[in-house]
């Protein structure tokens, strides 16, 4: 089997004992190509942002950077600005020759929550590998908004991979002859890329920009806060925007995006040098993923864009960040969007779903 595990391959992994949970994992935890993970009932606050290191436990280096314990059982409140680690509630027993990545959910990237996995051994965030066993820790770190937390809320989750399954340039164009990925011209370089929107829709908002100073999210209520209360409209003048060092917006891609029953992808940050910002959220796109929008045309990605050092210019049509396909070492048992609640099949420029629809 070479690819990413589709969920019923996932199924059998934690049948197995490779992937396992206390309390046991749930069928609500499995995707079309991945697991989501939940967080368990302590955070430490730590001074800093570290990675345990090789031959070091993440366990060890909690000693040397826990400033205080904040127990979760009741629900807590996760500060804006502050550094956290929480244990999960799962943990692995990989076979060798499976490796694993993990990324932030959707609705957590779109919250400016900086959620990271580290694993003992670990020398980069959300990687982790071939044949690892023990257990896994989120680093949370709220940039935007202080956030309420429980205990099983599942804020990242994790893929998984056996042999290489990354499509080459040549076969992602070959793809995109077969099923159009995008409407419009591919632009196929190191993965397929993908530009912005500022084309104003009838009210004149090209995305949405983080108030610095606001209340706190609770994470469990879902269609509850009202957007301007914690967001400011963006608007472009001549299809551009001024991004504000330290800003953090939501924005929208021109391109609509097709992901095939067979494929996922993962987003990627586009090269440094392209400007003062960047797209600086990974995320997980599912097999399925656009495959039956309306009219299947694909869905738009949202983009979570955090300006750097300086003011840039952000112009309509840039090219912000780039999707890498992978094979699936199987079509997945359930697609997303079809029947398990995905949240964001067919979107536009939307906001996590925490807040009211605009």
């Amino acid at each position: 089997m070479t690819g990413i595990i589709p969920s019923q391959h996932l199924r059998e992994m934690i049948a197995r004992g490779d992937i396992s949970g206390t309390p046991d994992i749930t069928d609500a935890q499995i995707q079309p190509a991945s697991i989501d993970l939940r967080l368990g009932t302590v955070a430490y606050r730590v001074r800093a942002s570290f990675l345990s290191g090789a031959n070091r436990s993440v366990a060890e280096r909690l000693a040397e950077f826990e400033m205080h314990r904040i127990d979760l059982s009741q629900g807590a409140v996760l500060e804006k600005g502050c550094v956290y680690v929480v244990p999960l509630m799962e943990a692995l027993r990989l076979p060798g020759g499976v490796q694993a990545v993990a990324n932030a959910k959707s609705s957590t990237g779109r919250l400016d929550l900086l959620t990271r996995t580290i694993v003992d051994g670990g020398t980069e965030f959300d990687r982790i590998p071939n044949g690892y066993t023990g257990p896994l820790y989120a680093e949370i770190c709220p940039r935007s908004f202080s956030v309420l937390v429980r205990p099983g809320m599942r804020l990242n989750q994790i893929r998984f991979r056996a042999g290489e399954a990354r499509l080459s340039d040549d076969a992602l164009r070959a793809l995109h002859r077969k099923v159009p990925l995008v409407d419009g011209t591919p632009v196929i370089e190191d993965g397929l890329g993908f530009s912005v929107d500022l084309t104003a829709g009838a009210d004149d908002v090209v995305g949405y920009r983080a108030k610095p100073h606001t209340g706190v999210i609770d994470l469990d209520r879902v269609n509850h806060y009202e957007p301007s209360q914690f967001w400011d409209r963006v608007q472009a003048r001549d299809e551009q925007i001024i991004l504000d060092p330290g800003a953090f917006y939501i924005l929208v891609s021109r391109e609509a995006v097709t992901i095939p029953p067979d494929h996922a992808a993962e987003m990627a940050p586009y090269l440094a040098m392209v400007g003062e910002f960047r797209v600086h959220y990974a995320g997980f796109f599912d097999p399925g993923f656009g495959h039956d929008a309306a009219g299947g045309a694909g869905s738009r990605g949202v983009l979570e864009v955090r300006c750097h050092e300086a003011p840039f210019v952000l112009e309509h049509g840039q090219v912000v960040g780039r999707l890498v396909y992978e094979r699936m070492a199987a079509e997945p048992e359930t697609l997303y969007g079809a029947g398990i609640a995905s949240n964001y099949q067919g979107q536009g420029l939307k906001l996590a779903k925490h807040f009211k629809a605009t």
